[in-house]
């Protein structure tokens, strides 16, 4: 076992480069994804930072082989993980034919603590152009987080159930603390509008793993600097994201609208 590992407990950062050898597509979007499902539980500190157990650590690893290797969906993952935490049989990732473990998603129960937003509040900022990243610990709170439920996520974007299951089942959208953000409203109506062009929610799937990869490019330049302790090293961090974000989404459109030009002018 490595120093990093024994270590009673881990940065995010730190878990990334543990699981990375195994799994290389791992980002630390993907871990936090995990985490607002409530398929693991860090601790945090005071300021709100995460700290991994050698647990969580090992918990990650059964999430990432059982997507990696059995294409489990999180609802059965997480079935397994229930399993696992009760002391039952059914913890071992295989058993299930990918055909079973398939399935739409099931509609959220209804969420504790803050009631949603009305509709017309988020449907006002939600297809800003420009982007955002969450503030760190100790970074300025965002102002008012959008929280729709999903009969709200329903017809603000204009779309049916069936649909907004298969979003979810992709990956394309997913539930925060049991509500939906402005982000999951902007993919909804994205999606219902290439839809008139003859795009299916699987057809989204190449978009999406090509936003990931962006991400992860981003996150191992930004990596070294959230495993800083020193003060201000995850103001920088964001920093350092939001530039190259930019300047990766500006790369992105001058290549397709390159590669148009050469289709369309033979």
């Amino acid at each position: 076992m490595s120093a990093q590992a024994a270590r009673a407990h881990m940065t995010i950062g730190e878990v990334l480069g543990l699981l990375r050898g195994e799994f290389p597509d791992v980002t630390i979007s993907k871990i936090r994804f995990l985490e607002s499902e409530g398929l693991i539980e860090p601790a945090r500190t005071p300021s709100g930072y995460r700290k991994f157990s050698r647990a969580d650590v090992e918990r990650l690893r059964f999430i990432l082989a059982a997507q990696r290797d059995h294409y489990l969906p999180l609802r059965v993952i997480r079935e397994r993980l229930e399993a696992r935490d009760r002391g039952g049989g059914r913890g071992d990732v295989r058993g299930e034919s990918r055909g079973e473990s398939r399935g739409p998603a099931h509609p959220p129960a209804p969420g504790a603590g803050r009631p949603p937003r009305r509709l017309v509040a988020a449907d006002a900022g939600a297809d800003d152009a420009g982007f955002s990243l969450p503030a760190g610990p100790g970074g300025p709170a965002t102002s008012s987080p959008v929280a729709l439920t999903r009969r709200q996520l329903l017809d603000g974007a204009g779309i049916d159930e069936p649909l907004l299951a298969r979003l979810e089942e992709f990956g394309l959208i997913r539930r925060t603390g049991g509500h939906y953000d402005g982000e999951a409203l902007s993919i909804a109506k994205a999606a219902a509008a290439l839809g008139s062009f003859g795009f299916e929610a699987r057809h989204l799937r190449a978009v999406k793993a090509a936003a990931e990869r962006e991400v992860g490019l981003i996150e191992q330049v930004i990596a070294p600097l959230l495993r800083r302790r020193s003060p201000g090293a995850h103001g920088q961090a964001e920093d350092t994201a939001h530039e190259i974000a930019a300047l990766t989404l500006r790369l992105h459109t001058v290549l397709v609208s390159a590669g148009l030009r050469d289709t369309l002018n033979g």
